[in-house]
């Protein structure tokens, strides 16, 4: 039970200047809505475990001390690690001028921080830097108090923190029949600042204080690694059966214990059981939905976005050909019964994809190469809703933009340095404007967590995004025609060679 000890010490609960009671987490749950994600909260609940017969209930309730709601409102103590802040050579002083906010917002930010400053989080202070305070409107109502980091994240060097492999957490599980998850809540809270570096997170409020955090506060660029890092020499002697991700920690054993009956999870975007490993059917159904094409640019763009999921089809290469032959340059385009029969094979075999094994270590392995330079992560693709419809241009690519970091956060949070393309060039400086609206400030919040360059891509060479939101059925449904800008569409690849 030291395991569980250690990990709920670690687990805190938000805290927002009106909704002190929140549950919210930290770490945005993909497009989750919030009332399915409260419901999953209440179905994880004591009396909800209780009810249904869980036979993880008597264990939690026995050890209920470790897995408090609330965790004490105080200076945490010393795990071994603390967050540093590592200036690049030439930095001096990171100063932003605080700008007026509305009366109501400047309520809720002296709320917060007398709040913190009882917690001991944070102290009055004389630093010669100071970063900016503003609120973002919470969509269950209150005010989320956050800090504008950005000459701070600029002057700060890199972490170099391993981050740890999703490929490597799953290969721990082979040989285990029983499952289970811990998400962490809002960790940084728990995590220690270096003394020499407190001054760095000086903070300032339009009622004219300033505050310096004595924990590691939301918005600094290398946060997330310094969590992850706090959590995985926590569990280290555990490692071989507890391994963690961030505020995701996966616990897995062997049969036997408290009870026989199976206990799959869901780990890192995928679904883990004693048969294996398979694919969130969420990541093939976009593949699966796409319509009957009506030309070769049509065909090319599907056939392309299959391809990439070819490994978990039996014979793909075989089973495409008749519409590869449709893509020849001489081929003149006549969709037959043939075409529309491997059409829909290549989205059956993929609709059943199989479940993957987990390695057996005790078996020999074999590999098999292929010629491709890149093989996908993942992708995804979705319909703007009406009120998004009316975003500007400029907006909505951030939207999309937005929309990949939340959705691919397993793969990005806490890269050294990864690059997001994009077909409208102004995305490249969007995050340095000084002019931001409630829903830039709002999504800026969230980008301050990666380490990202933006990149500039003709759509006509940015082959997945583009194929994703040129979709025909998108494009043609509606009362109106769909522009190139009106989707959300993203890809994440990662080099082979």
């Amino acid at each position: 039970m030291i395991v569980a000890e250690d990990a709920a010490s670690i687990a805190v609960v938000e805290t927002h200047a009106s909704d002190s009671t929140s549950d919210a987490r930290a770490r945005p749950k993909g497009a989750e809505p919030k009332n399915a994600r409260a419901a999953r909260y209440a179905a994880q609940s004591f009396p909800a475990l209780e009810a249904a017969g869980n036979p993880v209930a008597p264990l939690v309730r026995e050890f209920s001390d470790i897995f408090p709601d609330k965790v004490p409102a105080a200076l945490p103590p010393d795990r071994g690690v603390r967050h540093e802040v590592d200036f690049v050579p030439g930095a001096k002083y990171c100063v932003t001028r605080q700008w007026p906010l509305p009366r109501d917002q400047v309520e809720a930010i002296d709320a917060f921080f007398e709040g913190r400053r009882q917690a001991g989080h944070v102290r009055e202070s004389l630093s010669p830097h100071s970063s900016p305070t503003f609120c973002v409107k919470k969509a269950t109502g209150g005010w989320r108090i956050v800090h504008a980091f950005n000459k701070l994240n600029d002057a700060t060097i890199p972490a170099q923190t391993p981050i740890p492999r999703k490929d490597m957490v799953l290969d721990t599980m082979s040989g285990s029949t029983k499952f289970s998850a811990i998400d962490l809540m809002d960790g940084f809270y728990q995590t220690l600042m270096r003394e020499s570096d407190v001054p760095l997170t000086a903070v300032s409020t339009p009622s004219g204080m300033l505050w310096e955090w004595l924990v590691m506060p939301q918005g600094l660029k290398i946060a997330p690694a310094t969590f992850n890092r706090m959590v995985s020499n926590l569990l280290r002697p555990y490692r071989d059966f507890a391994p963690s991700y961030f505020d995701d920690i996966f616990i897995h054993s062997a049969a036997g214990g408290m009870t026989d009956v199976e206990m799959p999870a869901a780990v890192l975007w995928s679904y883990v059981s004693t048969e294996g490993v398979r694919a969130d059917p969420e990541k093939i159904e976009a593949i699966c939905a796409w319509p009957v094409p009506q030309d070769q640019k049509q065909l090319r763009q599907w056939l392309g976005l299959a391809t990439y999921l070819h490994h978990y089809s039996k014979n793909f290469a075989a089973t495409i050909r008749p519409l590869s032959q449709l893509l020849k340059a001489d081929a003149a385009w006549s969709w037959r019964p043939e075409h529309q029969t491997t059409f829909d094979a290549v989205k059956t075999s993929l609709s059943t994809a199989p479940v993957l094994m987990l390695p057996d270590h005790s078996k020999a392995f074999h590999v098999f190469d292929d010629e491709g330079r890149e093989r996908v992560v993942s992708y995804q693709s979705r319909q703007l809703k009406p009120a998004e419809r009316n975003y500007p241009v400029h907006d909505k690519e951030l939207l999309a933009m937005r929309y990949a970091l939340i959705k691919f956060r397993v793969y990005l949070l806490g890269e050294q340095t990864f690059a997001v393309y994009t077909d409208h060039a102004s995305l490249r400086t969007s995050t340095k404007s000084p002019h931001l609206s409630q829903r830039m400030a709002r999504w800026l919040s969230l980008f301050s967590e990666y380490n990202f360059v933006v990149h500039y891509k003709p759509g006509k060479t940015n082959i997945l995004a583009d194929a994703l939101s040129r979709r025909p059925d998108y494009v043609q449904s509606g009362r109106h025609a769909v522009g190139d800008e009106d989707d959300d569409e993203c890809s994440l690849k990662r080099s082979l060679r």
